[in-house]
């Protein structure tokens, strides 16, 4: 089912905004002082352009011990995130899911479109993983 879901995903909108993602990404990457949220766009990059069947979790809660994307240096980058590339891409998402949300059929790519807006305001200390891979016990 998640394959049938992700096709139809890059049709209303997600390839769009993987697009937004990597240019993004690149955008920091060319600044140097950019390379720690390069690492970040990329994997949300990955999940907005496939994001059913996929999650994105915080590594601090996966790992069960905090890092340097997760402690107080995760949380000031992200602020520098959602001032120069976290706002632009969550109103991205968020467009989407206005004009998804009208449609029956669009309800569930606009749900999906509302949570990769918020992860695009904080990416910072998140990691993705498959939800196949967890065993139903842990959710």
């Amino acid at each position: 089912m998640s394959l049938i879901l992700n096709i139809l995903w890059l049709i209303f909108g997600g390839f769009f905004m993987a697009v937004g993602w990597v240019m993004v990404a690149f955008l920091m990457a060319i600044t140097i002082i950019g390379l720690p949220w390069f690492v970040a766009a990329l994997n949300m990059a990955h999940l907005s352009l496939l994001p059913f069947g996929r999650e994105a979790v915080n590594r601090e809660v996966l790992s069960g011990h905090e890092d340097i994307g997760t402690g107080p240096l995760g949380v000031i980058g992200n602020i520098i995130w959602f001032i120069f590339g976290g706002i632009w891409l969550a109103l991205g998402h968020a467009f989407w899911a206005v004009i998804l949300a009208v449609t029956i059929i669009g309800i569930p790519f606009a749900f999906q479109h509302l949570k990769l807006a918020g992860l695009a305001l904080a990416p910072i200390g998140k990691i993705v993983i498959n939800m196949d891979d967890i065993p139903a016990s842990r959710y």
